[in-house]
């Protein structure tokens, strides 16, 4: 399978994006941009937590609900969210109905909630690599899990953070813009450089 696929607009992107609009747009304008401020990166990690184990265009389409069941991922908020809001988004079904990960969210927010404006964001963007100087030729180039996103995940897990593995947290490293693995030859990697 090649690494690259042609957009009917003409434009090469990673493969992962296959022949989805939703997912076009968001490896287009999200995917790899640097993203900053506690409430976006709370955001971000509960939403790679709801991913664990499904797909990111499942998360992606349901983004929306998510953000309007919890608060606009606001963390002040959403730290006071109690059983009966458990309840209520367990019976959602335009969400990951996970009590697992629903519980995290509301845990994780109370953990953002007892730090400085900005201390999250600084925490997460202090484990970014430098940059690689050399793209991902193909898939194969891109790694899972790094000793960055390993870093970073034991340090929250140190701090109380839930659904914060290795993995997932590369993959928010990646969805955030701290690591850049559009491949060569992407549209994006060209505009990025």
């Amino acid at each position: 399978m090649s690494s690259l696929l042609i957009g009917p607009d003409e434009r090469a992107r990673c493969a992962w994006v296959g022949d989805d609009a939703e997912y076009r747009r968001y490896h287009d304008e999200e995917w790899g941009t640097p993203l900053h401020g506690n409430r976006a990166l709370f955001e971000k990690m509960a939403l790679e937590g709801f991913q664990a184990g499904l797909s990111w265009i499942t998360i992606l389409r349901k983004r929306p609900r998510f953000r309007e069941v919890f608060a606009g991922f606001d963390p002040d908020t959403v730290a006071e969210f109690d059983e009966t809001d458990v309840e209520r988004l367990m019976g959602d079904a335009g969400i990951i109905r996970n009590r697992a990960k629903i519980e995290a969210t509301i845990g994780n927010a109370r953990i953002v909630r007892t730090m400085a404006d900005g201390e999250l964001d600084e925490l997460m963007w202090s484990f970014a690599p430098p940059a690689a100087g050399i793209r991902p030729a193909s898939f194969a180039d891109v790694p899972a899990v790094t000793p960055e996103s390993t870093a970073l995940s034991k340090e929250l897990r140190r701090r109380g953070f839930r659904f914060v593995g290795a993995t997932t947290m590369y993959a928010l490293m990646q969805s955030a813009g701290m690591v850049d693995d559009h491949i060569e030859g992407c549209w994006r990697a060209a505009r990025l450089q």
